[in-house]
């Protein structure tokens, strides 16, 4: 490789971590960077590649708004089953690009056809959580 292409990969990189920095603040806000602050003393390198690929070329792709993708992510880790850090953050980024509760509701019962109830219910016990920790002083989840 020379020092030109060097560069321009690197450079390349700057952009997609800009770019990927920004999609996760506009989705997770503090949520998303949090989790990436947690890696940034054992595995660095894994928290710029995870601002840079899904964050940095997946999520700023066309095709798909905000509020699909956030869908497919809940119902995507609803399904997995073993995810329930992962989906919180992901609740809640639904949250934040205009996702209803109804729709998370809704997204997460979906996935007891496909994923089986005990994953639906641990994805309801997670977005019960996350619709706590959101709900005005005085006002229940």
């Amino acid at each position: 490789m020379t020092n030109t292409q060097a560069n321009q990969s690197s450079s390349n990189d700057s952009q997609r971590y800009v770019r990927g920095l920004a999609r996760l603040q506009e989705i997770d806000g503090e949520g998303g960077v949090k989790v990436v602050e947690s890696l940034a003393d054992i595995a660095p390198d894994f928290a710029r590649l995870l601002i840079e690929f899904p964050f940095g070329d997946i999520y700023s792709r066309p095709g798909l708004d905000l509020h699909s993708r956030e869908i497919a992510v809940v119902a995507a880790l609803t399904a997995m089953g073993n995810a329930a850090p992962q989906l919180k953050v992901h609740i809640q980024g639904a949250l934040n690009v205009g996702v209803t509760r109804t729709e998370v509701v809704e997204t997460i019962m979906q996935m007891a056809v496909y994923a089986g109830f005990p994953a639906a219910l641990n994805g309801l016990t997670a977005a019960r959580e996350v619709f706590a920790a959101n709900a005005p002083q005085g006002e229940p989840a």
